[in-house]
């Protein structure tokens, strides 16, 4: 359990009283800084990066790190990685992931070709994800694993001679990706992983950024990662971007506060993150994209939204690899358009920190959104702009994107909507409430049950 799940819930709910306006900047991409830990932890020499989301996910990376030997640290403007040169050392605890699953599987990766073992634990939401998608390809790699029924708590066991795979995924999961491509750091020879369906690319970009060869082939078939194995990672400076799936909550408070216009700078636009910019133009908002450079191999720039009518839209299942993160909030969005918006394709909700398709649906329902729930999806039944009822009291199941969502719902609705714990925002958005009320939003924290 980590320490903010320690502390009292903390209820939030968000209200606005006129239109949403200002510029902000939300904090550092989560993808990002965790590979940054990661790559710069297992090369050779210094790596200094600026950004870094210092959300808790993020922070149970570097606690990780620094047990398996990386010198980690803080400093005014930057952190800094000494990294091990490729060798990590055999952790003397078991490593406390908190609620990242990013975490788990990533590490997974590394671990499974180096000869150490180590324990991965992580709190109950952490211990219900599933692992085993992560731990077949693995196992054929030369790891052995013991876990209870695949899941955490796990204890793996590193290959002494890893061996590369070539490997089909079965689902669109960059989480497996780049723990397979992660594993094939330590191994000889080529490791190839075939994606039916792009999915995020970090991992790709930001080994070639320390060095490794990566060379990546499209196909009508979908996409082909070949990793070189054993090669020499030099430290690197990195300044991550703006975390995407953050900006998508004051984005889309923006589009649904009538006379708001809200600008969020400096973040990432990584193709195979921007699917939910293409659903909200699906939906008609006014959004503005300005490109205005790059943060290493990571295009970056700034999103302007202005609120206006959005119409309901059939959302293409294509789009769930590029944006799954964001669906939430999307749904939010389409609680306000001018019709029935039906989402496909997000089976993938089912295993996240919780069955997210069914808790928005629930939570959704309470706030008087006609709805209805589909096996994979969703079909919402929007208010054409108008107040939606509110005055429920939402369940977050601790989970981050879903208390941030319910709360950013709260904006337009004719009676409170009360999330029942803000806690988990820190493992991504720390400051979250203080960022909207900088938009003009009344935020009200409560610090334990009255």
């Amino acid at each position: 359990m980590t320490a903010a799940m320690t502390a009292p819930p903390k209820p939030l709910s968000l209200s606005a009283e006129r239109a949403l306006s200002g510029t902000v900047s939300v904090p550092g991409d989560k993808s990002i800084s965790h590979r940054s830990l990661m790559l710069g932890a297992v090369a050779s020499g210094r790596t200094t990066i600026t950004g870094l989301l210092e959300g808790e996910d993020v922070l149970a990376t570097a606690a990780a790190m620094t047990k398996m030997g990386a010198v980690i640290a803080r400093g005014d403007t930057a952190w800094t990685v000494d990294g091990v040169g490729g060798a990590l050392l055999e952790p003397e605890s078991a490593l406390d992931l908190g609620n990242s699953g990013t975490s788990a599987r990533l590490l997974m990766g590394l671990i499974a070709a180096h000869p150490i073992t180590a324990t991965l634990i992580g709190d109950d939401s952490l211990q219900a994800r599933p692992m085993g998608r992560v731990t077949a390809p693995l196992g054929d790699m030369g790891a052995t694993f013991a876990s209870r029924g695949g899941r955490l708590p796990l204890t793996i066991t590193g290959a002494a001679q890893p061996m590369p795979i070539e490997y089909t995924l079965p689902v669109a999961s960059a989480q497996v990706k780049s723990a397979v491509l992660l594993a094939g750091l330590n191994t000889p020879g080529d490791t190839i992983v075939h994606e039916g369906e792009v999915t995020r690319d970090h991992s790709e970009r930001m080994l070639r950024g320390f060095g490794a060869e990566v060379e990546v082939t499209e196909t009508d078939r979908g996409r082909t990662i070949r990793l070189r194995g054993q090669p020499h990672l030099s430290g690197q400076a990195i300044r991550v971007p703006g975390d995407i799936s953050s900006a998508a909550f004051p984005i889309v408070a923006g589009l649904i506060v009538a006379g708001s216009r809200v600008t969020v700078t400096g973040v990432g636009l990584n193709p195979t993150r921007t699917g939910i910019l293409e659903a909200l133009g699906l939906l008609g908002a006014n959004v503005g994209v300005s490109k205005d450079g790059a943060a290493g191999a990571e295009p970056v720039g700034d999103i302007t939204v202005e609120a206006g009518p959005l119409t309901a839209a059939d959302i293409p299942a294509r789009l769930a690899p590029l944006m799954i993160d964001e669906y939430p909030i999307l749904m939010v969005a389409a609680a306000f358009a001018d019709g029935d918006t039906e989402m496909r394709g997000l089976a993938e909700l089912r295993v996240k920190e919780s069955d997210r398709l069914a808790v928005m649906a629930e939570g959704l329902a309470a706030c008087g959104v006609p709805l209805r729930l589909l096996d994979d999806g969703i079909v919402i039944t929007g208010s054409g702009g108008r107040a939606i009822p509110g005055g429920a009291r939402i369940d977050s199941h601790l989970d981050h994107r879903i208390a941030m969502s319910f709360a950013v719902l709260g904006l337009n609705a004719a009676a409170p909507v009360l999330v029942d714990d803000a806690r988990p925002i820190e493992t991504s958005f720390p400051g979250f409430a203080a960022l909207m009320q900088s938009l003009g939003v009344s935020a009200h924290v409560d610090d334990q049950e009255r």
